[in-house]
Parts: C-alpha cells; sequence; structure tokens
C-alpha cells in the first residue's frame, strides 16, 4: 500500500556481497561468522519490519496487529510484537506455534482438496496476488 511496501531484495543483495566480499579475504569467513551473520540478519529483519508496522500504525491509527505464515514462527519477531503490545497499546495477534506454516505448505493442502474434488483448469488462467481494493 504505497509508502507502507517493501522488499527485502535490496538487504539480500547486501548480504550476498558482503559475504562474497569476506569470503575472498577468508575463504572460511561463513564458517567462523555463521552465528553472528544469522543473528545480524534476524535482527535487521525485525528492526525492517518493526519500523513497517510502527509507520502504518502513525498512518493508519490501527492497533490490531496480526502475522501469519512462516514468518511468524520466528521468536524475535513474536517476543518483540508482544513487548510492544504493552508498551504501544497494541492488540497483538500471533498463532500458536503449531500454526505457523509455510504458504507452500497451505497451497499444497489447498491444491490437493482441489485435486481430490477433481476441480481442475487449465493455463488460461492467469493467477493474481494483488487484492482488488
Amino acid at each position: 500500500m504505497g509508502d507502507l511496501e517493501f522488499s527485502f531484495s535490496g538487504l539480500k543483495s547486501n548480504i550476498l556481497q558482503v559475504i562474497q566480499r569476506e569470503s575472498i579475504k577468508n575463504p572460511n569467513f561463513i564458517q567462523e561468522n555463521i552465528y553472528d551473520l544469522c543473528a545480524s540478519i534476524q535482527h535487521t529483519i525485525i528492526s525492517i519490519l518493526l519500523e513497517k508496522i510502527d509507520n502504518a500504525v502513525l498512518k493508519t491509527g490501527i492497533t490490531e496487529i496480526a502475522i501469519a505464515g512462516g514468518v511468524s514462527a520466528n521468536s524475535g519477531l513474536r517476543d518483540t510484537l508482544l513487548e510492544r503490545e504493552n508498551t504501544h497499546k497494541w492488540c497483538v495477534y500471533i498463532p500458536k506455534f503449531e500454526y505457523c506454516t509455510d504458504n507452500a505448505a497451505m497451497i499444497a493442502i489447498s491444491g490437493y482438496y482441489k485435486f481430490q474434488d477433481n476441480q481442475f483448469t487449465n493455463s488460461s488462467i492467469s493467477a493474481n496476488a494483488r487484492m482488488k481494493l
């Protein structure tokens, strides 16, 4: 939605460039720094997500925040949102961990049930990932 949209493609490119540059200097860079790399990437992603949520709350006044899908299994994100629920007076909805499945699993099971019901189509149908407003 306008300036609330975001992508991690720039972040992914930057991470790749750092890893490539540092691996030239030290071929063991990844093995020697894997935990720091992962923690730094997770921290950065959570910071970006929370900044976007903060901006959305400021622009819209919405204070009910929900996360779902595979990302909702991330304990750092879950914990940070729950902390903000108290400090920012948000109402945060986080599914139980066992319901935090990746979208691929949801799509696969949906396809399975459509297959079982003989619901087929041909390649003339185009997928549309954008909701009509």
